[in-house]
């Protein structure tokens, strides 16, 4: 039997749920569908949100044959298949295309659809999980529209957990009855994700015996069988970068709860490793010298998290995220090491100053001779001024000290040490 997410397709743009960015009255890509004059598209967005369910609608408004292919599985080989009917009946009236995952097409396989796409002997509708802009050749980026669809909300998919409860409700002649709390349950656990939602409430159904005609779906069913698809996660995909993205942007921001969050999205994961790097580069990055005793400490707490692995390592990685979150911040340091870094990105260099060099002789070519090193420790206060930077970069300066009061202490003991007021 096909699964409820393909037995319940809507049959009008109103019944599906979610994307009202994108289909709500007066939006354009609904304008566009029903125009009936379908171009090359791209749907971009997570697993589960409706980008099969529309390509399904719009091909059956349209006169084309609907041909499907996806990426994971389909070959070149698949592709002329499809390009030898384009002469005969099947492609009278155009082929519309339904490429699932073009991202695991490669380039040349991209490629093969550009001269059919051209001549508008086929409508390309193609859906991607990732982000196009970098997974789909340029040249059939340029030929299509990319609509980027969303996780949908809980109130919509409690619409459809609602009408998938009614579906099976009427299959199989079994009265369905589920409260508000139980289609909530099942709407708040799918992560966006209807799909999720679907398999959920139909095995909610069949975990659910009948009595005397009619079955009673609990919330401590639907607890037990939705209760771990919540949250989306790829280590390899965008979903992985957005959490340490949203991780690391939160403790820069100082907001410990979203940075508790997103912390526990990635423990939950089992991706330990990418909590901990992106933590100890946020130490570094953005409390940095306003607080840099932090840095062992957050790099104690890495350590302990890793000797005990999960789930303990939760306790010492969160309390090292509320240290941070709660740290003043500074990223003095890491602008002052990217100015250097693109110094020499540039071409700007130069010789290292003679006083400097690890060397205590000079050539007979070399009419001052001497090393002429200071040595600081021999001067009062442990100070003294020469060149250090290479000549065409003497009068560089990377490190601005911050506003906090670490740095302002150090500015004010070196200005009184340099005179520098």
């Amino acid at each position: 039997m096909q699964p409820l997410a393909d037995r319940i397709r809507p049959n009008s743009l109103d019944d599906i749920v979610g994307q009202k960015h994108l289909l709500g009255e007066g939006m354009a890509l609904r304008k566009i569908i029903e125009s009936g004059t379908i171009p090359n598209l791209i749907f971009y967005g997570p697993s589960g949100v409706g980008k099969t369910t529309l390509a399904t609608y719009i091909a059956r408004r349209t006169n084309m044959t609907l041909k499907k292919l996806n990426g994971t599985t389909a070959s070149t080989a698949d592709l002329k298949e499809i390009f030898k009917e384009l002469d005969g009946f099947a492609g009278l009236n155009g082929v519309l295309l339904y490429l699932d995952e073009i991202q695991y097409f490669n380039k040349k396989q991209q490629q093969t659809l550009l001269e059919y796409i051209e001549n508008g002997k086929i409508t390309l509708i193609a859906s991607t999980t990732e982000n196009p802009y970098f997974y789909v050749y340029n040249a059939i980026l340029s030929r299509c529209t990319v609509f980027e669809f969303k996780p949908v909300s809980d109130d919509e998919i409690k619409k459809a957990v609602s009408r998938a409860f009614l579906i099976l409700s009427q299959e199989s002649g079994i009265s369905v009855e589920a409260d508000d709390d139980c289609i909530a349950v099942i709407a708040s656990a799918c992560g966006g994700d209807v799909r999720k939602a679907m398999n959920s409430a139909e095995l909610s159904f069949i975990a659910t015996t009948a009595v005397d005609g009619k079955k009673n779906i609990t919330k401590e069913t639907a607890k037990q069988l939705s209760q771990r698809s919540a949250m989306r996660y790829d280590r390899d995909g965008d979903e992985h970068y957005d959490i340490l993205s949203a991780y690391q942007k939160s403790m820069r921001g100082s907001d410990t709860n979203a940075a508790l969050h997103y912390l526990a999205r990635l423990l939950n994961a089992g991706d330990l490793i990418s909590a901990c790097r992106r933590l100890m580069v946020c130490a570094c990055e953005d409390v940095g010298l306003a607080y840099p005793s932090l840095i062992p400490i957050v790099k104690a707490c890495v350590d302990i998290a890793m000797s005990v692995g999960l789930p303990e390592a939760r306790i010492p990685l969160a309390d090292a995220v509320i240290m941070v979150c709660n740290s003043p911040k500074s990223n003095s340091g890491y602008m002052a090491i990217d100015l250097a870094m693109n110094d020499l990105k540039s071409g700007k260099s130069g010789s290292i100053p003679r006083q400097l060099q690890n060397k205590h002789f000079d050539g007979e070519d070399n009419p001052v001779k001497g090393q002429f090193y200071q040595y600081p420790h021999d001067y009062p206060n442990h100070y003294v001024e020469q060149q250090y930077l290479p000549d065409n970069l003497k009068d560089r300066q990377y490190y601005s000290y911050g506003d906090n009061k670490n740095e302002q202490a150090f500015k004010a003991y070196w200005s009184k040490i340099k005179g520098d007021f």
